[in-house]
């Protein structure tokens, strides 16, 4: 087993108080320097002065040994990149899109601040993880699910099917922590007894919101806690939003159940897309404004899914992790021969006729079809009467077998 070294380790926890996650240019400072090399830039005040600007007054304070104090203390632990357990997958996602998307997070004159956060794809510094398993295995099959907080019933209900059904797959359900759908996604494949990862944006002594406290507890059980930030981080709003970059670069695809237009799922979403990770979204109804977001993404290429198995489907392994296609359900008339089925289709449904005039409809010889209805009167699909036949009454629906066709 492998470790990053522990002066590194200090590094990062340094940075993880001092400057926000997903600031471009300091990643790649620490990409040039080493995360010692940029501590060493910044408290020596020679780094770039937008890497300065970026730290600020915090520059001055150094808790780092401290914050680490403070995770072991609660059972959490800061994740680097030379650690076995640095989810390496994730890494290299964020770090390809980050250097295809150049500038991306500079705010330009047409740029807000918000922009930046909702379309920041920059790789993480390290993570601060809380819970039993290794990062690294439970991200190698994960899924993220998410969507509104103010979910509708329907919302919630399909979510939670969707993640039962992946964690009984042994896939990892991903998500925020937050009201809601996410809230949903969590508790179904806790219900199913799978692992989940909640991406908080805050310090791991205070996920938010503290409504789900009891699904936390149960999270740390079987799955995770993730954070960039270090124990006693307040979820400030900005937090929230560089945060969905990594729910997005976490999973091999995203999948969004409910959202309104102006969801925040929305921009989990678009970092999905510009991290080539599959995006999907579940439609709900054509009048609900909780659904017109996933609509949006429907018609702009997002791949429609309503079970588990079709997530499965676009994420799975080819061969394997195939969605069985929807059946009805099986009828008797279904189990007839061909043959037979063209001469209960010539049956009328009331009166009588004649073989003749049923074999005349049925485009049948009279001898097949006088066969064909002896069968049908064994399983009591026609009646034969003195007049000739007619259809029984199907005794499981209450009408005729083939009268939805007349």
């Amino acid at each position: 087993m492998t470790a990053a070294p522990e002066d590194e380790r200090l590094a990062v926890a340094w940075l993880s108080r001092v400057v926000e996650p997903g600031h471009a240019h300091i990643w790649r400072l620490v990409q040039r320097l080493g995360a010692i090399g940029a501590v060493d830039a910044i408290r020596s005040g020679t780094a770039p002065a937008d890497v300065l600007s970026a730290a600020g007054a915090r520059s001055h304070h150094d808790g780092a040994r401290r914050d680490l104090d403070a995770a072991e203390r609660i059972g959490a632990r800061l994740v680097v990149p030379g650690d076995d357990e640095w989810p390496a997958e994730m890494d290299s996602v964020l770090a390809r899109a980050s250097a295809n998307a150049s500038g991306i997070s500079a705010v330009g004159p047409k740029q807000t601040e918000r922009d930046r956060y909702e379309r920041c794809v920059v790789p993480s510094l390290g993570l601060w993880v809380r819970g039993p398993i290794s990062l690294r295995e439970a991200l190698a099959r994960g899924v993220a699910i998410v969507g509104s907080r103010a979910a509708t019933a329907y919302g919630e209900h399909v979510t939670a099917e969707i993640a039962h059904g992946l964690a009984s797959a042994s896939w990892t359900v991903v998500s925020g922590g937050a009201y809601g759908i996410d809230h949903a996604a969590h508790r179904g494949a806790l219900d199913a007894g799978g692992i989940t990862v909640a991406v908080l944006a805050s310090g791991l002594d205070r996920p938010y919101p503290r409504s789900n406290d009891a699904t936390f507890a149960r999270i740390l059980g079987d799955g995770l806690l993730v954070s960039e930030h270090p124990v006693g981080s307040a979820p400030l709003r900005h937090r929230f939003l560089v945060r969905n970059r990594l729910i997005a670069a976490m999973s091999a695809g995203t999948v969004v159940t409910e959202a309104a237009a102006r969801s925040g799922a929305l921009a989990t979403a678009r970092r999905a897309r510009l991290l080539g990770r599959h995006l999907m979204a579940v439609p709900g109804p054509a009048t609900s404004a909780m659904s017109v977001g996933c609509h949006l993404l429907i018609r702009e290429g997002a791949t429609l899914v309503t079970a588990a198995g079709e997530v499965l489907d676009v994420v799975g392994r080819i061969g394997t992790d195939l969605a069985a296609r929807p059946q009805g359900e099986m009828t008797v008339v279904d189990e007839l021969d061909p043959l037979v089925r063209r001469v209960l289709d010539a049956v009328p449904v009331t009166k009588p006729v004649s073989v003749d005039r049923i074999a005349s409809v049925a485009g049948v010889p009279a001898v097949e079809t006088l066969r064909a209805l002896a069968l049908l009167e064994v399983r009591e699909l026609v009646v034969a009467t003195t007049g000739g036949f007619r259809l029984a009454t199907d005794p499981r629906a209450g009408r005729s077998p083939n009268s939805a066709a007349r």
